[in-house]
């Protein structure tokens, strides 16, 4: 029953917008949304409270299998502490990158992410969510922008937060990112053959949304 469950797998590059875009998404569409990133991004908050080296493969790899988080009302929790904002630092974002490069890691977190397809449906979004996590989705989406307004973006998301940071920073950072996610030996980003462009560079977030909804209603004849 669980392969009738549709889903939207949205991948996409880091500060893409593809977060924003496919949680508004699912809440148009009444539908579950998950957010896989934050699996990564909670495993690297808590190897360093740990004091787990990031390198520590199958050490990372034991963490994610007993990752003591759950998610609540929109908050993200961390074995009962509030972890939402401290999982969206740079430090935690670099984290995550870096640990899901190590195939223990992603096979750990595998079936927990598969889980979260439930009726009537699921968005999820990551880098892997079309050509790993499901393959067989019925709709796969590739969102992409030029590297300096994903720099743009989250320059501003940042400065809004009274976090300080340079926009020449930002744009080295999500380089060397782009790089490692795309070259790395497991799961490598990329656009799968069967998954639809969609470029944000010039859109707004509504469109974008939009754009996705009517891919939806008429892939899915909802």
């Amino acid at each position: 029953m669980t392969a009738e469950i549709p889903v939207i797998a949205i991948d996409g590059p880091s500060a893409s917008g593809k977060g924003t875009v496919a949680a508004l998404v699912a809440t148009r569409l009444g539908w579950h949304y998950l957010d896989s990133g934050s699996l990564y991004r909670i495993v690297a908050l808590a190897a360093v409270r740990s004091g787990i080296d990031l390198q520590a493969g199958n050490e990372l790899a034991e963490l994610a299998q007993r990752l003591p988080a759950r998610f609540c009302d929109g908050r993200v929790l961390l074995d009962g502490d509030d972890v939402t904002d401290a999982i969206r630092s740079e430090a935690s974002s670099a984290g995550a990158s870096r640990i899901a490069a190590f195939p223990a890691v992603r096979g750990a977190l595998l079936e927990r992410q598969r889980a979260y397809r439930v009726a009537p449906g699921l968005v999820a979004e990551g880098r892997d969510m079309g050509s790993v996590v499901f393959p067989q989705a019925g709709l796969k989406v590739y969102l992409t922008a030029s590297v300096e307004s994903r720099a743009q973006r989250r320059y501003k998301q940042l400065i809004e937060k009274g976090l300080p940071v340079t926009l020449h920073d930002l744009l080295q950072d999500l380089r060397e990112r782009d790089a490692r996610d795309a070259g790395r030996a497991v799961a490598p980003l990329q656009q799968c053959a069967d998954a639809l462009l969609l470029d944000t560079t010039a859109m707004t977030i509504d469109q974008a949304v939009d754009r996705i909804v009517s891919w939806a209603t008429e892939r899915f004849a909802i």
